[in-house]
């Protein structure tokens, strides 16, 4: 088994309604996001394209997030609920017979991140 990472960066404000501290203002990131996909490789001996992992990125996640006001999307946008929401936009369209989604990592600053995984 093989597994294929895109890395993405977007940048969104949001605040934490349901925190008590410094977070519970607006405030804003530069998120990086990590997608895997793992599985077997196809004829053309890829799991799936970079090129289609992109795009399905950018339409399904990054339209939506990038300088966007997350608690528009997301009531208690933590980076555990982004990283959940991010999973669930994308479970569908990466899925077929040869490979699936299998982590989503998402970092909200340079040194702290969470992982899902199902």
């Amino acid at each position: 088994m093989f597994c294929v990472v895109k890395e993405f960066t977007f940048d969104a404000a949001h605040n934490l309604v349901e925190y008590h501290g410094k977070c519970e203002k607006l405030h804003g990131h530069t998120y990086k996001l990590q997608i895997m996909v793992c599985g077997e490789r196809d004829k053309e001996g890829m799991v799936i394209d970079f090129i289609d992992l992109k795009k399905i990125v950018q339409e399904e996640v990054l339209s939506y997030l990038d300088h966007a006001y997350i608690n528009e999307i997301i009531p208690q946008p933590s980076a555990e609920n982004i990283a959940e929401w991010i999973w669930n936009k994308l479970e569908e369209k990466l899925s077929s017979e040869r490979y699936k989604l299998s982590e989503v990592r998402l970092w909200e600053t340079p040194t702290s991140f969470v992982i899902y995984r199902k």
